[in-house]
């Protein structure tokens, strides 16, 4: 059965001990981190209150340039599956739209993600193999600087009322498109992943931690060194099916131009995904 340590962001071996998280299981638990921890409580307010009113449809998200709101009628569809994921949710980047109702507590959230991702960047590069790292087309740090592709995306999980469609799920199995992923903990629990043998396991996270994952564009630019793991949000079975479920990743992405492999640059590797999902054409 696969377990998630807990790594301790302030320990002399958190770089050693997050990268050896990563190996075995596509993720990593991280505790006493600097993210703000009353921060986080007032963004997930602000976005509660953003997914509760109608005015959220006044900042529809753009085709080409993916930021803005995706309501449950554009939501993704997980690849390999028919039935779109249930959920909406919003993507914020630096230079994107960002409603006007909103404090700006969530573009400080946004700096505070994108600079412990930077760092969790840095301790996988530290405990790379010397031929996994000179394969690299530049060092994975160097890949992020002055990235425009980071994507904070909030998330809205509605309640459950038994009518959805047979089949449907809040997240159905899939992996992230980006280098790492860093997610704050959700305000219920439902997130799985799948293990090296074949079997879902929740990822446990107290209010505060953080859950690092894997994604698709680091197991390609390391030659699968790292791999991206699977995991999905799963219906809740109990009386929580009655709550809205939120959510908060940042995707740590390189700049498009980076090429992760001889034959992909991560703008070509972006869009490809993109287009799987649905959410492009």
């Amino acid at each position: 059965m696969t377990t998630l340590p807990q790594v301790d962001f302030k320990s002399e071996n958190a770089s050693k001990e997050f990268a050896k998280s990563l190996r075995e299981t596509g993720f990593a638990v991280i505790k006493n981190h600097p993210i703000n921890q009353e921060l986080m409580l007032d963004v997930f307010a602000d976005w509660k209150n953003f997914f509760e009113n109608e005015y959220k449809e006044d900042y529809l998200y753009n085709m080409d340039t993916q930021d803005g709101f995706f309501p449950m009628r554009i939501s993704e569809t997980a690849v390999g599956y028919s039935i779109k994921d249930i959920k909406e949710f919003y993507h914020y980047y630096s230079w994107g739209k960002f409603p006007s109702q909103l404090s700006n507590k969530s573009k400080e959230l946004y700096k505070q993600m994108v600079d412990v991702a930077n760092t969790l960047l840095v301790w996988v590069e530290e405990n790379l193999p010397e031929e996994i790292r000179t394969n690299l087309s530049q060092p994975l740090t160097q890949m992020v600087e002055n990235s425009e592709s980071n994507l904070m995306r909030i998330l809205h999980y509605p309640p459950l009322t038994g009518e959805e469609t047979e089949g449907a799920v809040r997240a159905g199995a899939h992996g992230d498109i980006n280098l790492l992923t860093v997610l704050i903990a959700a305000s219920q629990s439902g997130l799985q992943l799948k293990g090296s043998d074949g079997q879902w396991v929740d990822v446990p996270l107290d209010p505060g931690m953080l859950a690092i994952n894997i994604g698709d564009m680091l197991e390609l630019a390391t030659d699968g060194y790292y791999k991206s793991t699977i995991h999905q949000v799963v219906n809740p079975s109990d009386e929580s099916r009655h709550n809205s479920r939120y959510s908060i990743p940042m995707f740590l992405h390189p700049r498009d131009e980076v090429r992760l492999s001889a034959s992909k640059t991560a703008g070509e590797f972006l869009d490809e995904r993109l287009r799987a999902l649905g959410i492009k054409k």
